[in-house]
């Protein structure tokens, strides 16, 4: 039995080196297997072992089993060209090589509508939040304006969210990007984001690709923010499959993600501070169409994760444009075309001291809570949000 044993890994080894030998050799031109040495300028080394190989069949597995061993998998059905995988279905790197089809277009459920069709209870802690939301939030205003010379200091108050959207160089050669003025990181990190933050606040600054992660983090330290997370932007291509227009010469692969550093001021608890953030509603990880050529919107999830996570009501947008004009969001920038923001009326709106969306008895019962602080001398059970930790527990939808 063991030597029957032996005998069926032998042959399943050999099977697997013949195929790859045949893979190899549609990858480069070569019109059989046998042939491959040649082409890679080994032949004699290659003949050599083709010679063991032979020798060895023959001693442990049987001629009738080399037979089968020795078979050439031409039939794309059964193997994908250039791949290992016997199920061709699963192979999304190659179908995107074939297609321009991006793997992540096959993850299912990723939009805001159907995203939670199998959780009822998120569902309506979805909705009620998004209702909350809405009936809290101040009448939008913007304030079209040259954010090179704006002193930030000027607007009056503090802010609790900060979402920072710049207009990045490398937008100009991956999205084909002209009508705007690129700003490098060295302007962006000059912005005095500093005197516009609340003593415990948070910001999200659009990075790029992963370029921009290291600048991000330096900005982030500048401005007194401590990196938390970075929620990441994973862009499909469903309606206009295809491969970039705009490829670096020496890229090895395409850029199909943008991530967006999330920074925390101050000092949150998740398991106190209910007043002021709700983690786990939302997950770190946004999956949606890539826009059109030439366009650097990003995805209106961004703002629905900001909303449900923060209850803060002073949210400010830096580098906002007309399309993002929104309830509960002063927006200031230098791509709008128009402006309604008066300082003393947006100053009204938190006069009475109500800065944030407060919460029902409802919306408390169905929200993702952390364990409670551990009891003295007992196991620790959960952990506060200082440095790390927002989003890091939990990433997955919340029960």
């Amino acid at each position: 039995m063991e030597a029957v044993g032996y005998s069926s890994k032998v042959r399943e080894m050999k099977e697997r080196s013949k195929l790859r030998r045949q893979l190899l050799a549609q990858q480069l031109g070569v019109s059989c297997a046998e042939k491959l040495g040649q082409a890679l300028g080994n032949l004699d080394k290659v003949s050599e072992e083709q010679e063991k190989s032979k020798r060895f069949k023959k001693s442990y597995i049987g001629e009738e089993d080399e037979e089968a061993s020795n078979m050439i998998y031409t039939d794309s059905s059964t193997f994908l060209k250039g791949t290992q995988s016997a199920n061709p279905h699963n192979d999304y790197c190659q179908h995107f090589i074939d297609t321009g089809q991006r793997p992540q277009n096959f993850i299912r459920d990723v939009g805001l509508a159907d995203r939670f069709e199998e959780y009822p209870k998120l569902r309506e802690l979805i909705r009620l939040k998004d209702e909350l939301i809405a009936s809290t939030a101040s009448p939008p205003m913007y304030l079209q304006t040259d954010l090179h010379t704006y002193d930030l200091s000027e607007l009056p108050t503090k802010f609790d969210v900060i979402l920072v959207e710049p207009p990045l160089e490398e937008y100009q050669h991956t999205y084909g990007v002209t009508n705007l003025e690129s700003w490098d990181w060295e302007q962006i990190m000059n912005l005095d984001i500093a005197q516009v933050a609340a003593p415990r606040s948070f910001i999200f600054l659009w990075c790029g690709s992963s370029k921009g992660l290291d600048l991000g983090r330096q900005c982030l330290r500048k401005w007194g923010f401590r990196r938390c997370e970075d929620i990441c932007w994973i862009r499909t291509n469903i309606n206009n499959p295809g491969h970039t227009k705009n490829l670096d010469p020496k890229a090895v692969f395409q850029r199909t993600k943008e991530h967006c550093l999330m920074g925390i001021k101050g000092t949150v608890r998740r398991s106190t501070d209910g007043d002021f953030i709700h983690a786990n509603v939302d997950i770190d990880l946004i999956i949606s169409e890539e826009m059109e050529y030439g366009s650097i919107e990003k995805p209106v999830e961004i703002f629905h994760i900001i909303e449900h996570f923060c209850l803060g009501k002073r949210r400010l947008h830096l580098f906002g444009r007309d399309s993002t004009i929104r309830p509960g969001w002063l927006t200031v920038g230098p791509g709008l075309t128009s402006s309604n923001y008066d300082s003393d009326v947006y100053a009204s709106y938190f006069a009475n001291g109500q800065i944030t969306t407060g919460c029902t008895e409802r919306i408390e019962a169905l929200r993702p809570k952390s364990p409670p602080p551990k009891v003295k001398g007992g196991p620790s059970r959960g952990r506060g949000i200082t440095t790390r930790g927002v989003f890091t527990r939990g990433r997955g939808r919340a029960r």
